[in-house]
């Protein structure tokens, strides 16, 4: 099964089960009057949202080049993701708003069951489930979206933790203990999507791929190569990489420069996976010392 496909099938397969949870939140908050839970239900709302945008960016996202992308489409599943962080920062706000209107404005009497409660432990565990296997599967494919969406699915896990707890704490007598739990779980939600944000902007905006030690080391165990200076990389190793860089040769015609420049280029692809290379070829008696582009 190609990438994509897995990646579509896994974003689908937790779609259907967030729409359950979704579904079962919102009839027991309702059936309860608890405010916290029904809350939580329009929090799980993002999470349908995020599989949604996962499907339609991962269908945009192909690796493969055209007319009017000729370095392929995969930026488009980091933009996916980036909207995800962007649910995260959404829900983190709906937690906060809903602890401080707690506090001034109190709230109506929650009436539990035991059938509530194990229906709350239900969703709990489809959630821990939802974000183990994207996360597994995400890593496995080197998928940003899936690890992305899999940030989200954590952070609905702590909310519905909080929101279990704060129906123990309830029906104990404990009253103050959903709002007080509200605060650290919105930062925890924070931090998700910060994670989000700091695994997908380098890939946006093109850092280095690669180490240009590391690309020097490799071109220089090709015979005929004397020299590698002025490399650049970027991309997502182990998915696409795109490579740059001057190579002086000891070939004394094209034909010969062509077979060295071929070499390094398969050694370079063994190496570091999907790779397409410009090589700018350069005369023996050409000299540089810059491996890499000056700070400057």
């Amino acid at each position: 099964m190609d990438y994509r496909a897995q990646v579509r099938r896994v974003l689908l397969i937790t779609l259907l089960l967030n729409l359950l949870v979704m579904l079962i939140k919102a009839g027991v908050g309702w059936w309860t009057g608890s405010l916290s839970l029904i809350a939580d239900a329009l929090h799980s709302v993002t999470d349908s949202a995020s599989n949604v945008l996962g499907l339609i960016a991962s269908r945009f996202s192909s690796p493969e080049p055209d007319r009017d992308h000729p370095y392929g489409h995969q930026k488009f599943e980091a933009v996916g993701a980036l909207g995800i962080a962007a649910f995260l920062g959404i829900a983190c706000f709906e937690i906060l708003q809903g602890a401080v209107e707690r506090i001034f404005a109190g709230g109506q009497t929650v009436e539990l069951s035991a059938i509530a409660l194990w229906l709350v432990l239900f969703v709990l565990g489809v959630n821990i489930f939802v974000a183990f296997y994207e996360r597994r599967v995400g890593q496995r494919l080197g998928s940003n979206i899936l690890i992305a969406d899999a940030h989200h699915t954590m952070s609905d896990i702590w909310i519905t933790i909080t929101v279990l707890v704060s129906l123990l704490g309830v029906w104990l007598g404990y009253q103050w203990l959903d709002i007080f739990l509200a605060f650290p779980v919105a930062l925890l939600v924070f931090r998700s999507g910060w994670m989000v944000l700091r695994a997908n902007l380098p890939w946006l905006v093109d850092e280095m791929a690669i180490a240009p030690e590391a690309i020097y080391q490799v071109v220089m165990q090709v015979p005929g190569v004397i020299n590698c200076h002025d490399i650049a990389s970027r991309g997502l190793l182990g998915r696409q990489v795109f490579m740059e860089m001057h190579l002086i040769v000891d070939a004394e015609d094209v034909a010969a420069a062509h077979q060295i420049t071929e070499a390094v280029e398969t050694h370079l692809e063994e190496r570091y996976g999907p790779v397409r290379i410009s090589i700018h070829v350069e005369p023996p008696n050409y000299q540089s010392s810059q491996i890499s582009y000056s700070k400057e």
